[in-house]
């Protein structure tokens, strides 16, 4: 891999690896170290990719990875307050960016309490919009199983959201 492949690769990649990343670990300083470390996992491992998938779905299976290697070895983590910040737009009352603002609160609270599996499910298939082949790759599970969880997930987090008074819109 060359120096500019892997340049290239950082910049459209990087933030939203990051993001994930940062979903699972819930720490925004050690998301960036993560972040880079599964870059360069990536750059180390570069001749094992295959092709057999998407490199975006390959660099997320590093990243799994590398999320999964930290949280077996640092329990607990700190829950961080703000990750779905939404940059007001000029159409946007005070008032609507608020309650914009509180509900992503909400959601990412409702996520971050469901157990492992289904926090992941739902962040790669609801959030980072990966395909149902590309997340059971990412997970090495079958697609069967990731439409399970991914099902039970979904009832699980409509339970927790029900809970809240304001949410009136269903997830889907």
């Amino acid at each position: 891999m060359k120096e500019g492949e892997l340049e290239a690769l950082y910049n459209s990649y990087h933030q939203t690896i990051f993001k994930f990343i940062f979903m699972m670990v819930k720490d925004y300083q050690q998301a960036e170290d993560l972040t880079h470390e599964a870059f360069i996992r990536a750059y180390k491992n570069h001749h094992k990719f295959n092709n057999l998938s998407s490199v975006k779905t390959w660099l997320f299976r590093i990243a799994h990875n590398v999320s999964i290697d930290y949280l077996r070895k640092k329990r607990p983590i700190h829950l961080v307050q703000e990750f779905f910040q939404r940059k007001q737009a000029a159409d946007f009352s005070p008032e609507t960016t608020l309650h914009l603002k509180e509900r992503s609160q909400k959601l990412y609270e409702a996520i971050v309490d469901l157990k492992e599996s289904h926090r992941k499910v739902i962040i790669l298939r609801k959030i980072k919009g990966f395909t149902l082949i590309e997340t059971a790759e990412i997970l090495n599970w079958t697609p069967n199983k990731v439409k399970a969880v991914q099902y039970r997930a979904m009832q699980a987090l409509e339970r927790k959201l029900s809970k809240e008074v304001y949410w009136h819109e269903k997830i889907d």
